[in-house]
């Protein structure tokens, strides 16, 4: 991959934005299909998957995306409600052109976007997609009714996706001991969840599997976890696991309800998976992972890195370093040994996986992690004014001066902008909580502050 270039349509992790609203469109839908059509010309004949979680709006995103590439001259495979790793996976196994998830992942119901995944199950390089951005210009130009393409539905998506995850953790493995309380958000792993988890013969107590199209995300899975929490403690669950509305990332819950993040399950996974050969000796975090997790690392004699935050980051500095192991603190852990993007619900079988072989409770395999004081404010900016204006502005550079003087060596602060919200996100990470709570809205009141100068 490319180092970031500045992208008018994509972001981080794709496209996304407000259902209705520039780039979210069924003429700019249209267009992006078209243009992804003309940019993977050198796969004249290929198909291009489509997936899409369970928004209302997917309907209308696909049926605009499908005529888009048609016009190009592309098959289209729709594949119909999917967890994104489904598609990263089924377009690597079917040598597809390319895979595009229609979601706004952990979103609510009213945003929507596109994720985009190449032909061998990575996401867009940045050179891909800046080649479809300047395609985005040029006028649509429809091939000739005899080359265009045709689209039909891939009617065993779901099983073969269940399938592929049973090999990637192994048949037999037997959960028959295991309650486990599971949150789908009412997203795309509505379906697959239940199945795999009732494949392994876990007994499940089911939430957020009943979609309407706009209750995806809403006070449920992993941006909620609380929900989860409560279902594990009042069924006497032995793990909760809430998903996000496309299920590519996760987060778990122990016996007694308490919430284990991304830092906690990398921590699971690298500490107690050395002993499988398959499992590299790093792990790679962001500029957000916990202090706790690296210092763990160290303690164990594992190497750590962090890259900038977005999986496409992490997944590029774990191939540079030859390590399958690697995620984010919202929950979003790449396998390579298993998947080339995050994938939610192998990430909490491989976690369960680890509590059958050791015998342990999920508090107990992470008693070992302590997880230092950090706190984080999503600050909203004004679209006209860049994030990058903001944080060059002298009242913000002067006040992470004053923060990390207060610090000192015993903490650390992140000012960053989101790449799929008009926010900064302002963290601030030390060894006292009453400490970083006081500067992280010190912090905080200067990015308002040079905000409203604008």
């Amino acid at each position: 991959m490319t180092s970031p270039r500045n992208r008018r349509y994509f972001g981080t992790d794709g496209i996304r934005g407000r259902v209705g609203q520039k780039p979210i469109t069924p003429e700019d839908m249209l267009h992006l299909g078209w243009a992804m059509g003309k940019a993977l010309a050198s796969h004249a004949g290929s198909e291009v998957l489509i997936g899409k979680d369970t928004r209302e709006s997917g309907y209308m995103m696909e049926s605009a995306l499908e005529s888009g590439l048609s016009a190009a001259g592309v098959d289209v495979v729709l594949t119909g409600p999917l967890p994104t790793p489904a598609v990263a996976c089924l377009t690597r196994a079917s040598n597809a052109a390319a895979g595009i998830m229609i979601s706004a992942s952990h979103n609510p119901y009213h945003d929507n976007g596109v994720k985009c995944f190449t032909s061998d199950g990575h996401k867009f390089s940045d050179d891909l997609e800046l080649r479809i951005e300047v395609l985005l210009a040029e006028k649509i130009q429809t091939v000739a009714s005899g080359v265009m393409g045709k689209a039909r539905r891939h009617n065993r998506a779901a099983d073969d996706y269940v399938d592929y995850c049973l090999e990637q953790v192994g048949v037999d493995l037997d959960l028959s001991d295991f309650k486990v309380v599971l949150d789908c958000a009412h997203g795309a792993a509505y379906e697959i969840g239940p199945r795999l988890l009732h494949k392994f013969g876990a007994e499940v107590v089911l939430a957020g599997v009943l979609p309407d199209g706009y209750n995806i995300n809403d006070q449920c899975g992993s941006v909620h976890p609380q929900h989860m929490a409560e279902l594990v403690k009042m069924h006497n669950a032995d793990l909760g696991i809430a998903l996000d509305g496309d299920a590519d990332r996760v987060v778990l819950a122990d016996a007694s309800g308490k919430v284990v993040d991304g830092d906690g399950m990398l921590y699971v996974l690298g500490v107690y998976g050395q002993k499988n050969p398959r499992v590299a000796d790093g792990i790679v975090g962001t500029v957000m992972t916990n202090l706790g997790l690296e210092l763990a690392c160290q303690k164990y004699g594992i190497a750590f890195e962090r890259s900038n935050v977005g999986d496409r980051y992490v997944l590029e500095k774990m191939y540079a370093k030859s390590w399958t192991l690697g995620g984010e603190t919202s929950g979003h852990i790449i396998q390579l040994d298993k998947g080339t993007t995050g994938d939610g619900l192998l990430t909490a079988i491989s976690v369960l996986q680890m509590m059958h072989s050791t015998g342990r409770t999920l508090a107990e395999l992470v008693s070992g992690l302590q997880i230092y004081p950090q706190s984080m404010i999503n600050v909203p900016i004004n679209g006209s004014v860049s994030a990058a204006i903001l944080l060059d502005d002298e009242t913000v550079i002067n006040a992470v001066r004053e923060v990390e003087s207060a610090l000192g060596c015993n903490g650390r602060v992140v000012l960053r902008p989101s790449g799929t919200e008009p926010v900064i996100r302002v963290m601030v990470e030390g060894i006292d909580a009453v400490q970083v709570e006081t500067l992280v809205e010190q912090l905080t009141m200067a990015v308002v502050s040079s905000s409203a100068k604008y």
